[in-house]
Order: C-alpha cells, then structure tokens, then sequence
C-alpha cells in the first residue's frame, strides 16, 4: 500500500528503546516543516486540526470529513508518518469504525480513539468518561474497521485527570485486552503515575501534555514511553506571526519594513520549487 512504508517508521518508533518527540502538524507547510527539520513523526492534535480548519477553540465541532480532508492534503504534500487525534471517533462504535476507514484512506501512520464523552454533555462543565464498557466496544470496533494491518490504533484515556490513576490503569488494561498498538495517556500529573501506569502494563506508551517533572525524555524512555508530545506551538506562533505581520500593515508600515518573513529560498525549498520546475521541464518541455 502507498502509505505502508509510514507506518511501519511508526512502528519502528513504538517498539525501540528511544522516545521520541513529534512536530505538531496541521496543514501542507508545517508537515514539510517538520519532514524537512528531521522529525521522526507528524502529531495532528485535534485542537490544531479545529483551529487550521475551523478557526474554533477544541470543543468537537470539526467532522469526520474535515479532519480527513486536512490529513489527506498533508499526506499529499510530505511522506512523514503522522499519528492523528481521533478523539473519540465521531460518534458510537459505528462511527469510530468509519473514522478509521477514512484516516487510513487519508494516509495517517495511527490514529487514537479516546474514552472522553465527546461532545460535552448538557449542564456538564466538567470532562466526563463514557463506560469501561463502551470504551472497550469503541476499541473493538476501531480495529475492526482497519483495512492495513499496518495501521497504528491506539486506545487513549483521560482517566488520569477526570476520575482517577486507578481508573485509567483499569481502562488501559481493558483496551490492551483489546488488541491496541498503544496506549495514548492525557492528564498524568507526576512521576509516580507514569510510574505505577508504566508498571500495570506492557505496550508501548505514549504521553500528552505533562508537568515539567515529566520532560526527562531518558527518563521517559525507561518507562516505556515511546512518544512525548510537546504541545501545539508552531500553530501558536504562526498565529502570532500573521497577527503581528497583518496589525503593521493595517497600520501603514511598508512591507519591505517589516522583518521576520519567510525568505525567498525558504519559500522556494518548502513549496519544492526545484521539484516542481523539472518537472516542468520534463512534462511540458519547459527551460529550467
């Protein structure tokens, strides 16, 4: 399959002894980015994914067909291995089947499916889980609907930060019984959870957002970790960096003023401006 070859770097990342951080991704320019600075994996966190496509905070008003549009043109644009948020599959067990049949034909290297009840309940300000049992019935199904063996599906919990450690241990060892690739873990607060989660069970793991005592990625390693996420800044900055740039200008600075931008041979390397000349070249009898 063309996408196969990704996956399989994915899971060469989940069963060595390093761990590793990801470039958080959201459209064709910060993949090429990220492939071009040399990281071992994309991370196209559902939060970015609501902000590139949607302009919205993350509160689960993107589609199933949005998100995999967005990964489709950036699976286009470079061939790093990306893992995508699923977050919690679009749906009921039926929905998470499908919403990974269109992330695998998008060209995502994995996918998680995650145990929060998506979208917020009515009068609930609080994060709230879905059963044991339907979580476990959601793993199920999102292996079901995988077509490439090759496929990486992580089963991803939140228990950590809305009921407690011990349930999310309890949970983890559910959806390893599953038959998951991985276990994708959010609101770990210290090393002694890592630690007692790291001791419970025996697939690869792989840590979201954690308080700095948690940065030690040697540490992290011993533990089983296999990938570390570092939160979403490139969005971040790019954010600020269009403000800045569009506030200067609508104040009347000239743009040959302003500092910061993209140079010509930056633009050039991550448009493939080379690429796309011979093949013009090539195809349509143009002079390089």
């Amino acid at each position: 399959m063309a996408f196969r070859s990704r996956r399989e770097k994915l899971r060469f990342i989940l069963s060595g002894s390093a761990c590793v951080h990801p470039g958080s991704v959201y459209d064709a320019i910060s993949i090429r980015i990220a492939e071009d600075l040399g990281f071992p994996l994309g991370m196209f966190g559902g939060s970015v994914a609501s902000l590139a496509v949607l302009g919205d905070p993350d509160v689960t008003l993107i589609t199933l067909t949005e998100l995999a549009e967005q990964m489709r043109r950036m699976s286009r644009a470079a061939g790093l291995p990306v893992l995508v948020d699923a977050d919690h599959g679009y749906g009921n067990a039926l929905n998470v089947r499908r919403t990974v049949q269109e992330l695998e034909t998008a060209g995502a290297a994995g996918l998680t499916i995650e145990d929060t009840l998506l979208p917020a309940a009515f009068g609930e300000a609080k994060a709230q889980l879905i059963s044991l049992e339907e979580g476990v019935g959601k793993m199920k199904a999102a292996l079901d609907g995988r077509g490439d063996p090759s496929l990486v599906i992580m089963g991803r919990t939140g228990a950590a930060s809305i009921t407690s450690i011990d349930d999310a241990i309890r949970r983890a060892k559910a959806y390893e019984a599953t038959g998951v690739d991985a276990l994708f873990f959010t609101g770990i607060k210290s090393r002694a959870e890592i630690e007692a989660i790291s001791s419970a069970t025996r697939l690869p793991i792989v840590l979201g957002g954690a308080p700095d005592e948690l940065n030690d990625i040697d540490y992290l390693q011993g533990l089983r970790v296999r990938i570390a996420l570092q939160g979403h800044a490139p969005i971040a900055a790019a954010t600020q960096a269009v403000y800045d740039v569009q506030k200067a200008l609508r104040e009347g600075r000239s743009p040959k003023a302003l500092k910061g931008l993209a140079s010509a041979e930056l633009t050039s390397r991550i448009t493939r401006d080379a690429e796309v000349k011979a093949r013009s070249a090539a195809l349509l009898g143009l002079k390089p």
